[in-house]
């Protein structure tokens, strides 16, 4: 089974087994989490969500994703500004997909 689901503020297409990296979620890892924000499961498309769709995945492990550089120009200014950033995440590994 396919599926769309909702976490984050971001919707991601997941089938059983697919790993995934979503925004960072609080759950240990190891421990199971379930998604009922399901906007489609194979064909059929949800108003806004589907009823009685539960998608169940496991928390792998949670980490920081690479360090990307924000810099900040005026030209002719004299204004400079640098700063790094890393975005915390939580990687899962899809388990089941279930339409009541």
């Amino acid at each position: 089974m396919k599926a769309v689901i909702v976490t984050g503020g971001k919707q991601y297409y997941v089938e059983e087994g697919s790993e995934i990296y979503v925004e960072k979620l609080d759950a240990e890892a190891g421990s199971k989490v379930k998604f009922d924000e399901v906007l489609m499961v194979n064909d059929t498309v949800g108003t806004p969500t589907v009823k009685g769709a539960v998608v169940e995945a496991e928390v792998v492990k949670h980490g920081k994703e690479k360090k990307i550089i924000v810099y900040k120009y005026r030209a002719k200014k004299k204004y400079r500004r640098k700063q790094g950033h890393r975005q915390p995440y939580t990687k899962l590994v899809i388990k089941k997909i279930t339409v009541k």
